[in-house]
């Protein structure tokens, strides 16, 4: 993958619907090449496809985060089940190591996080916890609006 392969997927990951016509012009390149080199590395996987945001897949809440869970047993069902239940738990991700579970926590305040992580530590099965809060997030495929371009 070379250096227009890049460019071409960051501008795609801005904005997945843009046109080749559209994308071509911003790359200075043809419409041709663009359209080559996007079907060269979605037949060799490089693609897999393409997405849209929601409004919903957006974070606005001024408090996020990831928890890492131990677990004790074989309680994973069990506790995953109860945090799918949480409305403040973004995601739920399981893992190799020493934790068990990852799960991407947002809420408006410190408060509600401090009320979550309390309710989190007391289920049954959960043996550990250490919480890491996002200060600034750089990329993201799912939280970040499409920017409107110039």
């Amino acid at each position: 993958m070379d250096k227009l392969d890049q460019k071409m997927i960051a501008a795609l990951r801005q904005n997945a619907r843009a046109s080749v016509s559209d994308l071509a012009i911003e790359m200075g390149v043809s419409r041709a090449t663009l359209r080559n080199r996007m079907e060269r590395l979605e037949a060799s996987g490089e693609i897999l496809g393409y997405t849209v945001v929601l409004k919903s897949d957006s974070s606005d809440m001024a408090v996020r985060g990831n928890t890492l869970i131990e677990i004790e047993g074989k309680g994973n069902e069990r506790i995953i089940a109860i945090l799918r239940g949480i409305p403040e738990v973004q995601a739920i991700h399981s893992t190799n190591g020493r934790w068990d579970l990852v799960v991407e926590l947002a809420t408006d305040s410190l408060s509600d996080l401090d009320r979550v992580l309390r309710h989190i530590r007391l289920i049954d099965g959960v043996t550990t916890s250490e919480t890491n809060l996002y200060l600034a997030t750089h990329r993201s495929n799912r939280s970040a609006a499409p920017q409107p371009r110039g």
